[in-house]
């Protein structure tokens, strides 16, 4: 049937409905069990042993199938934990109940509660002692042998996606596991989770484009954080000298498989620590989550066997672009033999542009595709670093790592600057970037900047990118897959 017939084919079930008194929408159920917990208590017991059970079992969930076979009917009904099947009557259901399965839809929510029993094939069945209507449903599902495979209307429509896709539902089950072992492990650590502003008068903390708006009865334009960095580092000045942050950061960027303008991150700050420590930290940190996930160190992603187990290769982005991006020693300290090699690598520079910039471009292209198990590589330019504590060895480089795993980043982090006039002197390089007309270098941030003149004590942070973790450890191919509900072009219609 065309989808009009089969509207018009359930608006007249709704009519009948109603003119027989039945509550389409009522709101006084209380199913006392899932099929998970049924399945799992009772999925053992043979069907002697069920027919001794005094207990009465009671349902509710969305019917996902319904073979009828006039004077009964089995049906599928799916709720939080699963499936199951129930068993529908003539001889066991009222007349009114019974009447009512006749007006039911694969899609409609409904509540049944009865005894348990084995069909002939062995299946553990409810049987339906009675049966109410919880919420009809007016449209019909996606296609229900092959479930809802259009990815436009997966992500336009997740709650089709996750009614029609069991798979989806465990990837968000699994986010959610994770988060939930990301806090106990940073609580495990002394660490105290905060909330910081989502709105900022000043759009610092990373190097991003930001998304601005503003605020009618102050008068005064504000930006979606970027990043919580600077007030985390605020709270670290008070005296919370281990801070977390779980929450959205906003971009004003592309859309791709690996990025969505809104996206999760955690991020967190340790005084009296160094970026050196925090690698350590996060191998812990991976392993913990992973063997809580899989029972152990290793997974495969997208084909590929990622191995967690520590140590970590530790890479300095000198040795990357000399061992995998193949350029010459010279040609990181020669500006014009830089320009030359990121131009012919395809890289998009300028004349004007920063020779750390130049370097990291090229490292973007030729280098971050090929860091396929987890590596820290180490030791960044100052110029693509303005937060970055400067190395003793070598003050043209941070102490910083970015972690990389399957090709992309998924962390980054730092000792922290805490030299105020330093932080000033970066922030003046970056305002020089901006008028050059690079719109995602940082501000001037004088407020942040008074803070630093407090005193901060030595301090290294790190920020995880959660949906790239979770892509990894759900075997998801974009970010679209792991976050529910992805920004989306308007539909034209």
């Amino acid at each position: 049937m065309e989808d009009n017939d089969l509207l018009k084919v359930r608006r007249e079930k709704i009519a009948a409905l109603k003119a027989a008194g039945i509550d389409l929408y009522p709101n006084d159920a209380k199913p006392q069990n899932t099929t998970a917990q049924i399945l799992d208590e009772f999925g053992h017991m043979e069907s002697e042993n069920l027919a001794e059970l005094s207990q009465k079992f009671s349902l509710a969930g969305r019917l996902m199938a319904v073979r009828s076979f006039g004077k009964a009917a089995f049906v599928k009904i799916q709720d939080r934990k699963g499936q199951m099947q129930c068993y529908l009557a003539k001889n066991v259901l009222s007349e009114q109940d019974f009447s009512l399965c006749k007006k039911l839809d694969v899609g409609d929510i409904v509540y049944v509660s009865g005894k348990l029993f084995r069909t002939k094939t062995n299946e553990l069945t409810l049987e339906a002692q009675s049966l109410r209507l919880m919420a009809k449903s007016i449209h019909p599902l996606p296609e229900k042998w092959h479930g809802l495979t259009d990815i436009e209307t997966r992500y336009r429509q997740r709650h089709l996606d996750l009614i029609a896709n069991p798979a989806v539902r465990e990837i968000f089950i699994r986010r959610s596991l994770i988060i939930k072992l990301m806090r106990q492990f940073m609580d495990r650590h002394d660490f105290l989770e905060v909330e910081t502003p989502m709105m900022q008068p000043k759009a610092g903390g990373a190097v991003a484009r930001p998304f601005k708006t503003h605020h009618n009865a102050l008068d005064q334009d504000f930006y979606l954080r970027i990043a919580p960095e600077l007030y985390l580092k605020r709270l670290v000045t008070g005296g919370l000298e281990r801070v977390y942050e779980i929450n959205r950061n906003f971009r004003n960027e592309g859309i791709s498989t690996f990025h969505n303008p809104e996206f999760t991150m955690m991020e967190f700050y340790q005084s009296y620590a160094t970026y050196e420590d925090l690698m350590s930290f996060t191998e812990e940190l991976f392993c913990f989550i992973a063997e809580n996930v899989f029972g152990g160190f290793t997974f495969t992603y997208q084909g590929t066997q990622i191995d967690l187990t520590p140590p970590w290769r530790r890479l300095s982005v000198r040795d990357a672009l000399i061992q995998i991006a193949q350029m010459d020693p010279d040609d990181l300290t020669d500006p014009g033999k830089a320009i030359a090699f990121a131009r012919k690598t395809g890289c998009d520079v300028k004349e004007t542009d920063p020779l750390g910039k130049i370097l990291m471009a090229v490292f973007d292209e030729r280098v971050e595709k090929k860091l396929v198990q987890p590596t820290f590589v180490t030791h960044y330019p100052v110029a693509v670093s303005p937060l970055s504590r400067r190395s003793g060895a070598d003050p043209d480089l941070v102490d910083r790592f970015e972690l990389y795993i399957s090709g992309r980043e998924i962390a980054n982090a730092f000792s922290e600057l805490n030299d105020p006039a330093d932080q000033r002197e970066r922030f003046l390089a970056q305002l020089k970037e901006r008028e050059a007309g690079d719109d995602e270098a940082h501000e001037m941030d004088e407020d942040y900047i008074r803070a630093l003149e407090y005193g901060m004590p030595p301090t290294a942070g790190e920020g995880i990118g959660i949906d790239r973790l979770i892509m990894l450890l759900t075997d998801s191919a974009s970010i679209r897959d792991v976050i529910l509900f992805p920004l989306l072009r308007n539909k034209q219609e």
